[in-house]
């Protein structure tokens, strides 16, 4: 059995001359990400990896959650304005040792991708976070694996 965290970075600024990749954290999202990384924590979420988009917002998301896991972070430029194939690739490329993994990523690739193993249909506002137990032992297996939502948190509902 493996658990899949999909994360979507934090509420973002777009301060003038930047450019989309190099978009820092607002305030909120700040706040909603250590809000968020703490609820996760405290409701017995494990997380082995971190997987993230390079993209500042997304890995500073990261990096709010790493100080409360303390745990390994990959980059991977995959999960930047992300198509479901590029989860999947990422996915594919994890070791079969890791049974939880959270990535961190960006809509519409995120939300589009969530759906694609859910009947649940839902768009993941900023530091949505959505958990999907996958029934396999291997990565390599994960197309044909059968995937269930176990949770799905919003930062203005915990």
């Amino acid at each position: 059995m493996k658990t899949l965290i999909l994360v979507r970075h934090a509420k973002s600024d777009w301060p003038e001359n930047t450019d989309d990749f190099d978009r820092p954290l607002a305030e909120r999202g700040l706040e909603d990400a250590v809000k968020m990384s703490k609820f996760l924590k405290d409701n017995n979420i494990e997380i082995q990896k971190f997987v993230s988009s390079p993209a500042v917002r997304a890995l500073n998301t990261c990096k709010i959650f790493n100080q409360t896991y303390d745990i390994e972070i990959d980059t991977n430029q995959k999960l930047y304005n992300p198509s479901e194939r590029n989860f999947e690739s990422v996915i594919y490329d994890l070791e079969n040792d890791v049974n939880s993994v959270a990535m961190f990523s960006h809509n519409n690739g995120i939300s589009n991708f969530a759906n694609s193993m859910s009947d649940d249909v839902f768009m993941f506002p900023t530091c949505g976070v959505a958990g999907f137990q996958i029934e396999t032992d291997s990565w390599s297996d994960f197309e044909n694996a059968k995937k269930k939502l176990v949770f799905f948190y919003e930062p203005k509902k915990i």
